[in-house]
């Protein structure tokens, strides 16, 4: 309440605090000169000695009020309003009451030591006007205005008793006959809003109690102003405001008063919406105050009292809100949802409680991230023509309240979960998870259909997708503090770490940002899935089927669309997410589930066109090979198998599609991993080395980069390849060495010179030595014209040809 010491009127903070953007023109208008003002006093003076009001007084009056921010009333300009107001013989037109009122409120308001005896004789004024005007008048603005002023003449310290029982009479009787001007006016709300704060303050406790049941009561009857959110926060913040103002005046009798004709009004009202947000604007008092004037037991009762009243309210909309969570329910239960999240959310500290916590799961997943109803219409609309009616609503959601209070509420929500029991803790659980599995299949379809039509409505729906993820990372964090810890069965710990990382899984297209909750909680259930192997099973078989990723999903739409898996990408992260996690378990997955589930899955992201998908497919590659133990032959078996189709769907893909890193590594995998000789190996360097010659041969003129990496991935080889596997290695690189350009055969050699001079490997290095000396004396036979004659049958046993230079043999003996 810092901020209402330097507000001098209420209707304006409750409007700004509710971001309430209905206002009237008075408040919007640019003030006036200092000149332009002194001459509408004047004008206004000449009005009443000439006892005549014509067009010029209307805008001298018009003037003032538009000047309301820096005009002061002071008591002779109030005693001239009150002078013209109470005249028989001017004839006021109806639109220059509301004014004339409005010039008293600021003087009420503005002035330090309004006079006693001119309040008085304004509150006789007011009485008689609105006994001959109201009953003629429909004007909604001469009705705010009016209960304004009288509001505030209630509240004014200086005012007698007798004026403000007067006052809040005629507050209570203008609320009860003429409340249909607010509902077809709803501009109008802030200002009746504030007059009826000011009711409520004052220090004549007279009809609090029918005051407070028009405020919370009107907004159920018929013609009567409809329900909103902005209504219900300013309503919250209204008895707030109330009620602060209750505290500070230090009176127990006012706050006994209060307290006790609060509880009864708020039980017998029967509008939902207004009864939650008056409770959470009394407990935000009290949560924040120091309530001296009222004794500890009585704040106790009256906080659980309070949150009764909104518990009960959450209980009834339960059972209707449960069947409707994909597809949201009647408006009145929409409000009370998104009434019921904001109460809790700005309320401060409220008890633990299964309703709350259920009732908050529903708000958050069908009013604050209503994303399924929003695909839904979008789907819906795609077979009409209502783009820019679709973008409008889903950019007034992103400005709406309820969106950018999903923190706080989300917050609560959390806060909540550890301390109700287990029953309501699966069941939030399990409508969370189902969310995320809902949200990837709807979102899938919607960015597949608007994916370069309406980027914008696409990007617009992200972001709200964005912040729903954010919700369901705090929201598993605190699932994994309390369920994997001690107190819980390994069952429990197992079927809670498969589902959030399922879930994850399927918002995986949404994380943006590096998350300090996210890092944690996927360090906590990975962990328990690494450990138990029926985990690692149920987590992997989650993962969508082959068929189904490149079949896609079932659009039915009035134009014919061709699906493309490598463009779809919302699955292809969520794909990614999976191709990260299943390594860390690897070591756990049986073979015959690798080769079911994983496999196919892996081979068809191997030729995605993005780099970093398609170096997360090498690397399952990886971790697979190099997984297990050699004497499981099961899984040896499948490891040969895949290596063939490995490197076919890799080297089809390279240069263009596969990233040499990760072919490098699978290679050097294979070749560390697989069984001395395997037959695997042996394909993989001739597939390798028929490779390197096509990229050659594409290219006579000079070596390309591509070729280069696969001659310097062969050259790795020969320090990693078993020795029965290295003399084919060695007559193959040497086939393809002599083919190269004199450079290419220069840089060879001379990377072969230093891999063979660093060797510590007693057994192949003799080999090694000799080879190469057969090997550089070749290459410069070739590049003499000598070797073009020699047959074909004498290339391919280039291995086992001895150098007869000896002035060569002797220098390259002295390098190695």
């Amino acid at each position: 309440m810092a901020k209402q010491s330097a507000t001098f009127f209420l209707e304006d903070w409750l409007k700004s605090i509710s971001g309430c953007r209905n206002t009237l023109s008075s408040s919007n208008s640019s003030p006036s000169s200092a000149r332009a003002i002194i001459q509408a006093w004047a004008e206004l003076r000449d009005s009443l000695q000439h006892q005549s009001f014509h067009a010029q007084h209307l805008q001298s009056l018009k003037t003032l009020v538009n000047s309301q921010t820096s005009l002061h009333v002071a008591d002779p300009q109030a005693k001239l309003v009150v002078s013209i107001l109470s005249s028989q013989k001017l004839s006021l037109p109806h639109e220059s009451y509301p004014l004339f009122l409005r010039l008293l409120y600021i003087w009420v308001m503005k002035s330090t030591r309004p006079s006693s005896v001119l309040i008085d004789s304004l509150v006789e004024v007011i009485s008689r006007l609105f006994s001959t005007q109201f009953d003629n008048s429909n004007s909604p603005l001469f009705f705010s205005e009016g209960l304004l002023l009288l509001g505030s003449l209630s509240f004014v310290p200086l005012a007698s008793e007798c004026s403000k029982t007067v006052c809040l009479e005629l507050v209570c009787r203008l609320l009860e006959d003429g409340y249909q001007l607010m509902g077809s006016s709803g501009g109008i709300i802030p200002y009746v809003l504030a007059g009826i704060g000011y009711a409520l303050s004052s220090s004549v406790s007279v009809h609090y109690a029918r005051i407070l049941s028009s405020l919370l009561g009107i907004w159920g009857k018929e013609g009567g102003p409809s329900g909103s959110l902005s209504n219900g926060l300013m309503i919250l913040h209204l008895m707030e405001w109330v009620t602060s103002s209750l505290i500070n005046s230090r009176s127990a009798e006012k706050l006994n008063i209060f307290s006790n004709e609060t509880l009864e009004t708020l039980k017998v009202s029967s509008v939902p919406f207004a009864a939650v947000m008056a409770a959470a604007g009394v407990l935000r008092t009290l949560n924040k105050s120091a309530v001296s004037g009222l004794g500890l037991d009585i704040v106790s009762r009256l906080k659980i009292y309070l949150e009764d009243q909104i518990e009960a309210v959450a209980r009834d909309l339960i059972p209707r809100t449960r069947d409707f969570v994909g597809a949201g329910n009647n408006l009145t239960d929409n409000l009370c949802l998104q009434c019921v999240a904001l109460a809790l959310a700005r309320s401060g500290p409220v008890s633990s409680c299964a309703t709350f916590f259920i009732c908050l799961a529903f708000a958050l997943l069908t009013e604050i991230f209503p994303l399924r109803r929003l695909y839904a219409k979008i789907i819906e609309s795609l077979h009409g023509s209502s783009a820019g009616l679709r973008l409008t609503e889903v950019k007034e959601h992103l400005d709406s309240i309820p969106f950018k209070e999903a923190g706080a509420v989300t917050a609560v929500f959390c806060k909540q979960y550890a301390s109700v029991d287990e029953g309501s803790q699966d069941e939030v659980e399990n409508l969370i998870w189902n969310y995320c599995n809902h949200i990837y299949l709807e979102h899938r379809q919607v960015a597949l259909v608007l994916r370069g039509k309406e980027e914008e409505l696409l990007g617009d729906i992200d972001k709200i997708a964005e912040s729903a993820f954010l919700m369901v990372v705090v929201f598993s964090l605190a699932v994994t503090k309390h369920k994997l810890n001690s107190k819980f069965n390994q069952e429990t710990k197992v079927d809670v770490s498969v589902r959030i990382l399922v879930s994850f899984s399927c918002l995986e297209y949404f994380r943006r940002i590096r998350l300090p909750e996210y890092m944690d909680t996927i360090r906590g259930v990975a962990v328990s899935v690494q450990e138990n192997n029926s985990a690692c099973v149920s987590f992997v078989e989650s993962m969508p089927a082959y068929i189904d990723l490149t079949n896609g999903p079932d659009l039915t739409f009035p134009w014919k669309m061709e699906y493309i898996w490598s463009k779809d990408e919302v699955q292809t992260a969520r794909i990614l997410f999976y191709l990260r996690v299943i390594p860390t378990c690897i070591e756990r997955l049986p073979t015959s589930v690798f080769k079911k589930v994983v496999a196919p899955t892996m081979f068809l992201y191997l030729g995605h066109p993005n780099g970093k998908v398609a170096r997360a497919s090498h690397s399952m590659f990886v971790s697979f090979i190099s997984s297990g133990k050699i004497n499981e032959d099961e899984r040896v078996s499948l490891k040969e198998q895949l290596v063939f189709y490995y490197m076919q769907r890799s080297l089809l893909g390279y240069p263009d599609i596969t990233p040499f890193e990760g072919l490098a590594a699978g290679v050097s995998a294979l070749a560390r991993h697989l069984p001395a000789g395997s037959p695997a190996i042996f394909y993989c360097i001739h597939s390798l080395v028929e490779t390197a010659a096509r990229l050659l041969r594409e290219d006579l003129t000079q070596q390309s980069e591509p070729c280069k990496k696969i001659l310097d991935l062969l050259l790795r080889l020969i320090s990693l390849v078993d020795i029965q596997v290295l003399p084919d290695l060695m007559k193959l690189l040497a086939q393809l060495t002599v083919q190269l350009p004199e450079d290419g055969q220069n840089t060879v050699l001379n990377e072969l010179y230093s891999q063979v001079a660093d060797s510590d490997d007693v057994t192949r290095k003799p080999t090694l030595v000799s080879w190469l000396q057969s090997l550089s004396y070749l290459c410069v036979q070739a590049n003499n014209g000598n070797v073009t004659s020699q047959s074909q049958e004498s290339k391919e046993n280039i291995i086992y040809v001895q150098a007869a230079d000896s002035s060569s043999h002797s220098s390259i003996n002295a390098r190695l």
